[in-house]
């Protein structure tokens, strides 16, 4: 393709005295990138942000708890790997992230900016994940997502983050007053799990969605629902567990499956004959959606992160998302027990898709006399009576300052229908409320797995994790699923629900979810919708607003007080 918007000669324009020019052409795309090595030479210019960089290896407490990525196994074995690396302190770690937003703050205009932006690890945990500590690497404009075609805007940061990795650059230490040479590596993505399938190049929509359990996840597609169920978790369970035999379950199940997910060294094997055309022809369009395939025709691509030379041995390479995984699981349970009839993972199609399974009979639908179709009601049903005592529980609820939104906003308890809910707002109902509020509207026999699913989140998503602690809640929330299997239809086993076990694993690999999931990005992205002044350009008033404000931050570094900073931050 032309990198002009028009092959044609541009005419000419007549200026002042006569003189003629030819106008400018218009560029068929543009995208910002800021580059990354002055930005981390800066880091270590002040002598405050330059102590900061070396708190992993100073001040850090080292006691078996995880508080930090430097505490978590994925750390340690790239240090035993690289052992020149982690001989300097001073070294960057990073994480990468990107998502999609619309910079308009108008939900009726379809548009899709694509900022990538690096977290440097180093700092202590009170720093490394606020907004002034996130560095703007690239910004894509719109107005669609990008899938495959990201890589091709990840080209110069891949290309900076390999001289860093291998030559580094000359960098004064202000703290230490020194020269030194400075390196850096990517330790992981943080994405949702549609950005996941971007960067990674896995189908997230197929059989095999679950990038961790591959060609062995247990998918059925259901028939009327025309969706994916993902069921079948006592897989996961001990192999002297009695619920692995238990005929109501179904049949037997035999299965040993670890959670450990694909190695490096296995994807690339697979995607190394991947040969993708970027661009807009039809070659750059992903293996569609398949239903069905081989591990081989899961992969859409070659990813570009395997260009690094370490890339291929990081035990965690891209993250699941804890924040959309935990949101898409309220929605699910709040939409299916008060019968929302957008939300709810019960209707007719699942009932029907129940008697082509042949499990829970007295769910099945039956046709009365006059003809029509009468669901009967499950265990998760509420009354009228129920459903406003469930709703006026949250409706009347009051928090500290702080803890969450507004809820009672979101709850009309004469509808009974809770909308409007944020992720926030879904996280802390989670791991607070609805414990508290199924207590005196349903049976035990659902309420005790909500429950426990409810205290594995709050244990996940702790400030600091201890991996006994995470073992046992893996343990139990595996049994909790199994046990939902039997309540809840297959339609309400989304592949984000089955998500969920494998977040207790990623969490002993690489260090509490405070550091890897999308809420400090989330914030962020918010904060980079106020720069927009002009609607037609939008990604370019962020880059000229971008560059002042990263200005202002470096020079308040060198404030005695850090009031400034702190409220320039938030």
């Amino acid at each position: 393709m032309s990198r002009w918007k028009n092959l044609q000669k541009q005419p000419k324009k007549t200026l002042k005295g006569g003189k003629r020019r030819l106008l400018l052409k218009t560029p068929a795309k543009v995208f910002w990138y800021f580059p990354l090595k002055p930005r981390l030479q800066r880091l270590f210019m002040s002598s405050k942000t330059s102590e900061s960089m070396q708190w992993d290896s100073k001040k850090r407490v080292v006691d078996g708890t995880l508080r930090h990525p430097a505490d978590s196994l994925a750390w340690k074995t790239f240090d035993e790997r690289h052992h020149e690396f982690a001989y300097d302190p001073r070294n960057v770690r990073l994480g990468l992230a990107t998502d999609g937003f619309n910079p308009f703050k108008n939900q009726s205009t379809s548009h899709s900016t694509w900022p990538i932006v690096l977290m440097p690890y180093n700092l202590p945990p009170w720093e490394s994940m606020k907004p002034h500590s996130i560095i703007l690497s690239t910004l894509i404009p719109g107005p669609k997502a990008l899938e495959n075609d990201i890589d091709v805007y990840l080209q110069p940061l891949l290309a900076e983050l390999k001289d860093l990795w291998r030559n580094g650059i000359s960098t004064y230490d202000a703290c230490n007053k020194e020269m030194f040479q400075m390196r850096a590596a990517l330790l992981w993505t943080i994405n949702d799990f549609p950005g996941l399938g971007s960067l990674s190049g896995w189908n997230t929509y197929a059989k095999n969605a679950c990038p961790t359990c591959a060609d062995k996840t247990d998918a059925l597609y259901l028939k009327h629902g025309k969706k994916w169920s993902f069921r079948g978790h006592r897989r996961f369970l001990p192999p002297d567990s009695e619920i692995r035999t238990i005929a109501s379950y179904g049949k037997q199940e035999h299965r040993e499956l670890d959670l450990k997910p694909l190695s490096g060294s296995d994807v690339l094997s697979m995607t190394q004959y991947k040969n993708v055309v970027y661009g807009k022809s039809n070659a750059s369009k992903p293996a569609a959606r398949v239903k069905t395939g081989s591990m081989e025709q899961m992969w859409r691509k070659r990813s570009i992160f395997f260009s690094l030379s370490y890339w291929e041995f990081n035990l965690i390479r891209h993250n699941l998302d804890p924040m959309h995984i935990e949101k898409n699981v309220c929605d699910n349970i709040l939409g299916t027990i008060l019968d929302d009839s957008t939300k709810s993972k019960d209707n007719a199609a699942a009932r029907r898709d129940l008697k082509i399974l042949g499990i829970m009979r007295q769910l099945w639908p039956r046709i009365q006399p006059d003809g029509k179709e009468y669901l009967p009601p499950a265990c998760y049903c509420m009354s009228k009576d129920e459903k406003k005592i469930f709703c006026s529980v949250l409706k009347d609820i009051r928090v500290p300052d702080g803890m969450s939104s507004n809820i009672s906003k979101c709850v009309d308890v004469g509808c009974c229908r809770i909308m409007g809910l944020k992720s926030h707002d879904c996280h802390v109902i989670m791991e607070q409320f609805l414990p508290i509020v199924l207590r005196r509207v349903l049976s035990r026999k659902v309420i005790a797995p909500l429950i426990v699913l409810c205290e594995y989140f709050r244990t996940v998503c702790a400030k600091s994790l201890r991996e006994d602690e995470l073992q046992k809640a893996e343990e139990g929330v595996v049994l909790a699923l199994c046990q939902l299997e039997r309540v809840f239809p297959p339609s309400f086993f989304t592949v984000m629900v089955h998500l969920v076990v494998h977040l207790a694993y990623e969490a002993r690999v690489a260090g509490p979810v405070r550091y890897r999931w999308m809420y400090p990005i989330e914030r962020y992205l918010g904060k980079l919708k106020n720069f927009v002044r002009n609607k037609a350009q939008p990604e370019a008033n962020i880059a000229e607003a971008y560059l002042p404000d990263e200005c202002v931050v470096f020079c308040s570094r060198y404030l005695e007080s850090n009031n400034f900073l702190c409220n320039h931050g938030t």
